[in-house]
Order: structure tokens, then C-alpha cells, then sequence
């Protein structure tokens, strides 16, 4: 009865294709050293739409050209001068002024070369270099040039998806994957009157390629801000539990001043810059179908929903600090008021001291002991 039983129990022998998932592989020793500091690539937004990407990952066609390749995104500073690179020996010849950015149109070592647009918000985008030619280009180019970083990033910010070229198909975001393809005419806006012969992708997607170029170096940059405001309220923890036990901020003045300086330069950075987070460029004005790839990027990134939360902080920490600062004044208040108490006190003891006798004179009729009248004299 019991082998019976064991025989319905047991579960049927699967005769249906098993389908594999496609595994990512195990994080690189850097990205563990680092998990600390910034999150892991695998928890990105971007990340999480991967599988969007699977089918073109596991049957390319035929006509791709080439395999996939790395995009990677290089924040090293809050700003670049990019005024500072015209001219300068360091960069290569064939480089040049693109819109909003600084287009390199070939750079690295034989047989791994690539293409990479700098912005003038602190980051950089390689096209066909991984994360260590980026780092090489930093330091090789971007390194090289006196004054171009406005407040270096102690740590640097980074993103990276792929890309891969199939003329057949229409250039999107896929997931984490951009397909360059078939790009429709622009409106307004004109390509350039001689394409450099140094090119390694195609000329016909440059444009495409700049628009994600740009999304990509917004979130970068974002992440930068985000780290860098997340530091600044772990700074201002303790201030409520000092509130709490003591009854005072635990913070001078003037400390409190410097520290409201910087959260109007966070929100100043995030809302009022000319490369802020809120806006589309007014370069898309014109141009629908390069705003739809800047925008994809920028959705993927959730880059509006990040601004809003950054605001969100920033207004909390500045409602917080407006209370310090008016705890502080009140404080201040009361601090002279009590001088002025004190210095009212000494004035009505001294004049005691000096013209006591005569009032008590004139209250009482009788000379103060120890005096007598001078007319007698």
C-alpha cells in the first residue's frame, strides 16, 4: 500500500524544454571594494529593465554589425571648464566643440578604440571603452588639463549600459541595450559640413548617440548630487537628538550659516544650473525624435523621480535648519536681554553708591551717618 501510495505521489518526469535564463556574471573584485560606496550596477533602474534586452542579446541577426559593446559614464567633478580644453596639447587633434559637449571623435589604444562626448556638468561618456579606459581617459586627458575640474568628486560617480550597430533595425533603448540603426531626418538641426575621417561608429547616428550621451552624463551627474547631499544630512543627523537631550542645537551660529550655504548650493546645482535635471535642453526643442531618445534614457534612469526626492530632502533639511536658526536667534535674544538686565543693575548700583546720601536726605530730612552740612563749615 505504502509503494502504491509513493508511486501517485511522485512527481511526473518533465518532457517540456527546460528554458535557461540568462545568468549575469559574478560583480568584479573593484565593484565588492566599492559596494559601499555607491550602489551595485545590478540595482541600478536601468538594471531592472535588462531582461527587456534578452531577445536581442541571445539571437542577434545577422545583420548586426559587430558584437556588443560597453557605454560607460565617468562623473570626476561637479563641473568642467569647457573652455579649457580648446587648444590644449593633451587632447587629440581630432577633437571638437559638439553642441553642449566636447566630441572626441577616436580615442584609446590600437584595436580598442572608441568614442567619447565630455559635458560640461563633470562627466564624461566613452562609447566602445570599459570602465578601465574610462578611468585611463580621466587621468590621461581629463587630468591633464589645469583648472578644467570645478570641485573634484572624492569618489567618482559611474553608469554603464551596451550598445550595438544594426542598420535594420530603428534606433531605441531597449532595456539595457541601445540598438543604433535606421535614424529619421532632422528638422532643424544640421550635421556636420565635413564628418572627421578618424570616425569609428557610424555618421549617421551621431546625433542619436549624443542624445544618449547626454541623458546618460544628467544621471551620472545626479548621482553625484545625490551622494554628495547624503553626506551633508549625515552631518546634520545628530542635530535633533541634541535637541532632544539638551535642549540646544549643538551648533554655533556660524556653523549653522556655513551649513545652510550648502544646501542652497545643493538646490542650485539641482534647479537653477544651466545643465539642471528638471528641463529637456532647449537643443530638442526641434527635434522630437532625439528628445524621445534623450527622454528614454532619462525615464530609464528615473531621473525626474530622483529630482523630485532630492528636492523633497533638501526642503526637509532646509525647514530643519530654519528652526535651528530661529531657535539660535531667540536664544541670542534672551543672551542680551540678560546683559541688558545686568548692565541696568550696575548702572542703578553705582548710582546708588554715588547719590545715595542726597536722596536719603531728601526722603528723610536727616543728614546720611557720616556726613554734615557744609554750610556750617
Amino acid at each position: 500500500m505504502f509503494a502504491a501510495l509513493s508511486r501517485r505521489l511522485a512527481l511526473p518526469r518533465c518532457t517540456t524544454p527546460v528554458l535557461y535564463v540568462r545568468q549575469f556574471s559574478a560583480p568584479a573584485a573593484q565593484d565588492l571594494r566599492d559596494e559601499d560606496k555607491k550602489p551595485r550596477k545590478s540595482t541600478t533602474p536601468l538594471r531592472r529593465s535588462a531582461s527587456a534586452s534578452l531577445p536581442i542579446r541571445s539571437n542577434p541577426t545577422p545583420t548586426t554589425k559587430g558584437s556588443i559593446q560597453p557605454v560607460f559614464t565617468l562623473a570626476t567633478a561637479e563641473r568642467y571648464l569647457l573652455s579649457r580644453i580648446r587648444g590644449h596639447p593633451e587632447f587629440p587633434a581630432h577633437s571638437r566643440k559638439f553642441y553642449e559637449s566636447w566630441w572626441i571623435s577616436r580615442w584609446g589604444t590600437q584595436g580598442k578604440e572608441g568614442e567619447v562626448f565630455v559635458f560640461s556638468n563633470g562627466s564624461f561618456v566613452c562609447w566602445g571603452l570599459d570602465e578601465d579606459d574610462a578611468h585611463r581617459f580621466a587621468v590621461e586627458v581629463i587630468g591633464q588639463v589645469p583648472g578644467i575640474e570645478v570641485a573634484p568628486l572624492k569618489v567618482p560617480e559611474t553608469e554603464e549600459l551596451e550598445f550595438v550597430v544594426d542598420p535594420t533595425e530603428t534606433t531605441r533603448l531597449q532595456g539595457d541595450l541601445i540598438i543604433l540603426g535606421k535614424t529619421p531626418r532632422l528638422n532643424e538641426v544640421t550635421p556636420p559640413a565635413q564628418y572627421p575621417s578618424s570616425m569609428i561608429l557610424p555618421e549617421d547616428t551621431l546625433f542619436a548617440r549624443y542624445a544618449f550621451s547626454q541623458a546618460l552624463s544628467r544621471s551620472t551627474a545626479l548621482s553625484a548630487l545625490e551622494v554628495a547631499l547624503d553626506d551633508y544630512l549625515s552631518s546634520m543627523a545628530l542635530l535633533p537628538h541634541s535637541l532632544a537631550k539638551t535642549g540646544k542645537p549643538g551648533m554655533g551660529r556660524t556653523a549653522l550659516v556655513k551649513k545652510l550655504g550648502e544646501l542652497m548650493k545643493f538646490r542650485q546645482g539641482l534647479n537653477l544650473n544651466r545643465e539642471n535635471f528638471s528641463d529637456v535642453p532647449d537643443f530638442y526643442w526641434t527635434e522630437p525624435e532625439l528628445e524621445k531618445y534623450f527622454n528614454s534614457v532619462s525615464k530609464a534612469l528615473d531621473v525626474q523621480v530622483r529630482t523630485d526626492s532630492v528636492n523633497d530632502k533638501i526642503t526637509y533639511a532646509a525647514e530643519a535648519q530654519s528652526m535651528l536658526r530661529q531657535l539660535l536667534t531667540e536664544s541670542s535674544t534672551h543672551s542680551m536681554e540678560l546683559v541688558i538686565i545686568a548692565l541696568i543693575a550696575v548702572e542703578v548700583v553705582i548710582a546708588l553708591i554715588r547719590d545715595g546720601p542726597e536722596l536719603w536726605e531728601i526722603f528723610t530730612g536727616t543728614p546720611a551717618s557720616g556726613t554734615h552740612d557744609k554750610s556750617l563749615e
